[in-house]
């Protein structure tokens, strides 16, 4: 597809006096897997929020496959297929893990209730081919062997690792992701890491914001730096790691000795 999946055109808002997104431009190519990376406070969680309309933006226009997002309703944007997740993990409590994989199903089932209610053949079908689809996520995030247990009895990292399987089960056109690697061990995080392998070879557009460089670079074909706000490098992995201004946002600028 030749049209972006997502473009943002001068996107600001302001907090009072606070600006903490600056008229931030870019595009997130169809397919593709985009890391959007920057020191603690540098505006992307808030970029999110915008995107997905927590907050209004200021200012600027949104565009998902050429829709306007301004002004939609968080519903209605996660209709068109954009998802999100969060930096807290959000699991539904009295429920297994697998009824919280299937929980993200639910835009796309085909029954009416009363097919469901007197368990009819088309119903009892739909259900075995997404508890199906939910068993193959559970299995390549290493989450199989937890599916009857309680989703809030299980580690933090695994809560974190269920949430991005449910938000896959939405079937999305556009993924966010925000700090999905957080609290995960080594393991967990080379699961996590095929898992997003997986996600970008079927085709579904990924946009993550991620602290783990190792992660990022070993699954992004595209990153983007904000530092206060502001977008200072967009491109290859390998360029954006030979990037002064890059370096420079993350570690400071070196003092200039007095002459």
């Amino acid at each position: 597809m030749s049209e972006p999946a997502l473009k943002i055109v001068n996107v600001s808002k302001k907090f009072g006096g606070l600006t903490a997104v600056a008229n931030v431009s870019l595009e997130i190519p169809h397919g593709g897997l985009t890391a959007l990376i920057g020191p603690n406070g540098a505006g992307k969680t808030t970029l999110f929020n915008l995107i997905t309309n927590l907050f209004p933006p200021t200012s600027g226009d949104m565009f998902f496959y050429g829709t306007p997002l301004n002004g939609l309703s968080p519903r209605r944007i996660a209709g068109l297929g954009l998802i999100r997740t969060f930096q807290t993990a959000r699991v539904f409590p009295r429920m297994s893990v697998l009824e919280n994989v299937l929980v993200g199903a639910h835009r796309h089932v085909r029954t009416n209730s009363l097919a469901q209610a007197l368990w009819l053949a088309s119903s009892r079908g739909e259900e075995r081919e997404l508890a199906a689809k939910a068993e193959s996520f559970l299995e390549l995030t290493g989450l199989s062997r937890f599916r009857d247990e309680a989703a809030t009895d299980l580690p933090m990292g695994s809560q974190k690792l269920l949430e991005v399987v449910r938000a896959l089960m939405t079937r999305p056109k556009l993924l966010l992701l925000d700090e999905p690697a957080a609290g995960l061990n080594d393991s967990e995080t080379e699961e996590l890491a095929s898992l997003l392998r997986a996600v970008r070879r079927s085709g579904v557009t990924v946009m993550l914001v991620e602290h783990n460089m190792s992660l990022v670079m070993g699954v992004a074909n595209q990153v983007t730096v904000l530092d206060a706000g502001v977008v200072v490098a967009s491109g290859a992995p390998k360029e954006i790691q030979r990037d002064e201004r890059v370096i420079a946002a993350y570690v400071g600028q070196p003092e200039t000795s007095a002459a």
